[in-house]
This record gives structure tokens, C-alpha cells and sequence, in this order.
């Protein structure tokens, strides 16, 4: 599940990142491979940011070039703006260093940083990162397109424990038919791609957008509402959360790095304080190996003969 990836590997060897990436894999990097904000600046994050929010996150969002979630003086806000900014584009250059083709036109969803211990955080199942799950829909519509993170761990000296069950073929495997977006014989049982009612819906948030960048996140596809499905059955379940099967832990060290397809790939974030996390939609038509997407996964299962049901 693990592909690791020091220096001189990704450096002499960068597809085979991207192939690790599409495989599904978590691609770490024992060192952060991109330059991160001064050591003075990461403790202004730490010292400054818990007591100031309004969000659980506090997020750089570039279609609007404005921060959410922080509640302080225009001087501070401006310092944090930049900082997001500053990492999202380091970011960038990396992945199109390492991953070429695949995230070129990707979509940012935001750079955050998250400033709460995730352990022990007093929230309603659906919004807890310590129970296993898929990461879907949080930015509108993807239509099916990827969810790829890309995590820093900034805390000075304590790791970041993450937990996996499996991908998301051996998710749907197991539990799509629980999670009701298999019948029992496997086969798909919702509609996942967009119809009429759904392209109108998108259209009329795009209008909106045009007068609000973040109206974007309240567009919706079928396919998002199945993936919402399986994420909540994920958090909901006694039976999938006492399910052991495949179940690994990792730690990631200080100032390590690692990235995923979120949709892709189980997990929960079981311990740790102080990280920057920076999400982007890739075009599932930029994968070398289209059908290793959810969505494809999921119309592979789809059976011409049988009824497929709205989501």
C-alpha cells in the first residue's frame, strides 16, 4: 500500500511515482521533495492559527484568492493567505515535475492547514477523519474525475498516524452491496453518470460561479452522491467499523510528505497536530490506467441487462 519514494529515487525515477499514484498506492516521501515555508513561519502557523479559528481548517481557496475558516486582523489573514498561496504553487511545480501529463489542468480544490490534534476530536461521525474512509464530493462536482492530496506533516516532533482497510476495489468488494451501491450479485445498482437534470443543475451553478468562485461546491453528479453513499456507510456502520480485514497502520515522521488518490484509497487520520494538506480533482482522462478510477471500477460492474437506479 506503501511506495516509498526517498530523493534520489523520485529524482532519477519520476514515473515511477506516477505509476505508484495510479496504482492506488500512498506515495511517501521521507523528506518533504519540495521547499517548505522558513521555520519561523511554520511556528507562526503552530503558535498563531489554533486560537484563531472559525472552521476546523483553515483553507486557501485560488479561485478566489481569499483564506476560510480564520478569525483574525487583516495583517495576520494576509500573512496566512501568502504562506497557502507560497506552498500551493511549490506544490504544483513538484507534481508537474513527477506526475507530468496527469495533473496538468487539475483543479485545485484548496491548500489548507490543519491546526487540531485529530485524535480525540469531538465530532459527528460524517466530519471525523479518525474513522476509515473515501474521501468524497467535498469540492462540488467531479463527475468522477480524481481527488488527489498532497500532505506535509509540519509538527516539529511528533508523527502523523494514518490507517488503511484497503483500496477502493477492495472497499467495493467487500461492502458495496451493504453500502447499497452493489445488488447481491455484484453488479451496480446506481445511475452514475449525468443526465439531463443533473447538466442543468451544473450549468446553472457555473452561472453562479461566475459572480462567486465557491458556488462551485454546491454542484453535485450522481456518481458524488455514490461515492457520499459509500463515504458515510464508512463512518456509519458498527459492521464496517469493527472489519479489521486489510486494516495497516503508518506513521509519517516530521516534515515528511506523502500523497494520494483520497477517492482511491482508504483511510483515517488517527493521531497527529499541525500539517499542510493541498487537494486537487485530476482529470480521469489524464490516467495512463483509466480503469483504476472508482468511477470506471464502478461502471465496469454496471450490467447492460439490468435496471441502474438514480443515486
Amino acid at each position: 500500500m506503501l511506495a516509498t519514494f526517498d530523493e534520489s529515487a523520485w529524482r532519477a525515477d519520476p514515473e515511477a511515482v506516477r505509476d505508484a499514484l495510479e496504482a492506488n498506492r500512498i506515495v511517501y516521501f521521507p523528506a518533504c521533495p519540495l521547499p517548505l515555508p522558513p521555520e519561523e513561519t511554520l511556528d507562526f502557523l503552530r503558535r498563531e492559527l489554533p486560537a484563531r479559528l472559525k472552521l476546523k481548517n483553515v483553507s486557501y481557496h485560488p479561485e478566489a484568492d481569499k483564506v476560510s475558516g480564520l478569525e483574525a486582523d487583516a495583517e495576520t489573514t494576509a500573512r496566512v493567505t501568502e504562506v497557502l498561496r507560497s506552498h500551493l504553487h511549490e506544490v504544483q511545480a513538484f507534481l508537474r515535475r513527477v506526475t507530468g501529463d496527469l495533473t496538468e489542468g487539475a483543479r485545485v480544490g484548496t491548500c489548507s492547514f490543519r491546526p487540531i490534534e485529530e485524535k480525540g476530536r469531538n465530532l459527528k461521525p460524517h466530519a471525523s477523519n479518525e474513522l476509515v474512509h473515501v474521501d468524497a464530493g467535498a469540492y462540488g462536482a467531479t463527475d468522477g474525475d480524481r481527488i488527489l492530496r498532497f500532505f506535509v506533516n509540519v509538527n516539529p516532533s511528533r508523527d502523523r498516524v494514518w490507517a488503511t482497510k484497503g483500496d477502493f476495489e477492495a472497499m467495493i468488494a467487500r461492502h458495496g452491496a451493504r453500502a447499497g451501491l452493489l445488488d447481491d450479485a455484484g453488479r451496480l445498482r446506481l445511475r452514475i453518470e449525468k443526465r439531463g437534470g443533473d447538466r442543468l443543475v451544473s450549468a446553472l451553478v457555473a452561472g453562479l460561479a461566475r459572480l462567486n468562485p465557491l458556488a462551485t461546491v454546491i454542484d453535485t453528479s450522481p456518481y458524488d452522491r455514490a461515492m457520499r453513499r459509500l463515504h458515510n456507510y464508512m463512518k456509519d456502520d458498527p459492521g464496517f467499523i469493527a472489519d479489521m480485514e486489510g486494516y495497516l497502520e503508518m506513521r509519517f515522521p516530521p516534515l515528511s510528505a506523502w500523497m494520494v488518490f483520497t477517492d482511491g484509497v482508504s483511510h483515517a487520520s488517527l493521531e497527529g497536530q499541525f500539517a499542510l494538506v493541498t487537494t486537487m480533482i485530476v482529470r480521469r482522462a489524464s490516467m495512463r490506467w483509466p480503469e483504476r478510477a472508482p468511477f470506471n471500477a464502478l461502471l465496469a460492474r454496471a450490467a447492460a441487462s439490468s435496471p441502474v437506479h438514480a443515486a
